[in-house]
C-alpha cells in the first residue's frame, strides 16, 4: 500500500495546513494539477507560468484566482510558494527541477523526471542537501486499481508470476519533443517496478517511425525482471483503439486491470495449469492440463490517482519525509530500463542491461 492511509491524508487536511504550490507549463496536462492544487484542503495554488499568453488567458479563465506569469522565474522568487509542480516538456525538467531546488522549492515534477540517470542523480543529491521532497509524477502509482493488483500479488494466492504485458496505445495525442516510448512506457515500468518490488535487469526491443517524422510512433519492449519474470509493453500512437491495460499470468491465478473499464478495473480469473500423471503409465511422465474456473470482479473503492498523488506530495511536504513511492530512486530505475529500451531499438532489438 502507499505509505500513509487515505485517512492519514484526510486529517491532515481537516487540520487545516496548507502547502503553497505554483504550476509551471500549462499546455496539456499543467491546468490538471492547478485543478487539483486548487481543490485540495492541503494545498493552495497560487501561481501558474508559461511562455504562451493564449495558454496562460486560458487558464485565468479557469482559475481567475490563480496568478500568471510567462517567467517561471517568478514562481521560484515567490516567497509565498513552498512548492513547484512541473509539467513542462521533458527536455526542460533537469533543468527547472535543479532551478526549482536550488530556490529552496519542493518539487513535484511530469515524468520522467530526466531523460539521464546522471542527470536523475545530481538532483537527488541537490534535493537531500537542502532537505527537500522530490517527487515525479508517476501517477498510477496512485491507481486505486494498481495498488489492489499489488496487494493480490503481495499476497500470494497467484503464486509464482510468470509473465505480464501491458498495452498503452491511441491514435495520438502526438508529441514532437520525445518519442511514444518516452512518453508512454513510464506509466508502465513504473507500474511493473512497483507490482514486482524492483527494478528490470535488461531490455530488448523494436520501434517503428510510421507516420513519418522523426520518433518513433510505437514500440515493442520486452524486459526482464528479476526472479525469471518477462514483462512485454506494448505503447503506440498509431492505433485504432484507446487501450490503457495490463494482464499478469502467475501459476495458480492470472488477471486482468483495464484502466477503460466501466464495470471493474481489475477482474482476476481462476485459471491455472497443472500437471498430471493420469493418462500414463511410465514414471516421471506427466499431461499438461487447464483448469478453468470462475472470474472475480473485486469491488475497489475509486479515488483520482491525480488528487491522491497530490494529497501524498503535500503530506509528504508537511511530515518532512521523503516521496518514497516515487522518489529519484525510483525514477532513475525507470529512466535507465527507458534508456536501455532506446538503445536497443537503436540496435535492431539486441538484448541491453538496465545498469
Amino acid at each position: 500500500m502507499i505509505p500513509g492511509s487515505f485517512s492519514a491524508w484526510s486529517q491532515f487536511a481537516r487540520e487545516g495546513v496548507l502547502v503553497n504550490i505554483g504550476v509551471i507549463g500549462c499546455g496539456h496536462w499543467g491546468p490538471n494539477h492547478i485543478r487539483v492544487f486548487s481543490q485540495l484542503a492541503s494545498t493552495r495554488c497560487l501561481m501558474c507560468a508559461d511562455p504562451d499568453e493564449a495558454r496562460l488567458k486560458s487558464v485565468k479563465n479557469l482559475f481567475p484566482a490563480v496568478e500568471t506569469t510567462r517567467d517561471y522565474k517568478d514562481l521560484l522568487r515567490n516567497q509565498e510558494l513552498q512548492a513547484v509542480c512541473i509539467a513542462a516538456p521533458t527536455k526542460l525538467h533537469f533543468q527547472l527541477t535543479r532551478e526549482a531546488l536550488q530556490a529552496g522549492k519542493h518539487v513535484l515534477c511530469e515524468k520522467p523526471l530526466t531523460m539521464d540517470a546522471a542527470e536523475c542523480a545530481e538532483l537527488r543529491s541537490l534535493a537531500a542537501g537542502k532537505k527537500l521532497v522530490l517527487m515525479t509524477g508517476h501517477v498510477f502509482l496512485f491507481n486505486s486499481g494498481i495498488r489492489w493488483v499489488k496487494d493480490y500479488i503481495d499476497s500470494g494466492d497467484m503464486g509464482k508470476v510468470f509473465y505480464a504485458h501491458s498495452e498503452r496505445t491511441n491514435l495520438g495525442p502526438f508529441r514532437y519533443d520525445v518519442n511514444a516510448l518516452w512518453d508512454l512506457a513510464p506509466h508502465d515500468i513504473a507500474i511493473f517496478d512497483y507490482l514486482f518490488g524492483g527494478s528490470a535487469v535488461s531490455a530488448s526491443a523494436r520501434g517503428l517511425k510510421c507516420l513519418g517524422n522523426s520518433l518513433e510512433d510505437l514500440a515493442f519492449a520486452t524486459l526482464d525482471y528479476p526472479g525469471g519474470k518477462l514483462v512485454n509493453i506494448h505503447v503506440s500512437w498509431a492505433d485504432p483503439r484507446k487501450v490503457r491495460q495490463i494482464t499478469i499470468v502467475g501459476e495458480r491465478k492470472m488477471l486482468v486491470w483495464d484502466d477503460l473499464d466501466s464495470l471493474g478495473a481489475v477482474r482476476v480469473y481462476d485459471k491455472y495449469v497443472e500437471r498430471t500423471t493420469k493418462y500414463y503409465e511410465s514414471y516421471g511422465e506427466f499431461q499438461l492440463l487447464s483448469r478453468e474456473g470462475s472470474i472475480t470482479i473485486p469491488k475497489i473503492d475509486l479515488h483520482e490517482p491525480l488528487k491522491t498523488q497530490g494529497q501524498y506530495f503535500a503530506g509528504c511536504i508537511e511530515r518532512g519525509e521523503p516521496a518514497v513511492l516515487a522518489d529519484a530512486d525510483r525514477a532513475e530505475a525507470v529512466i535507465r530500463a527507458l534508456t536501455a529500451i532506446q538503445q536497443s531499438m537503436d540496435h535492431q532489438g539486441a538484448p541491453v542491461r538496465t545498469a
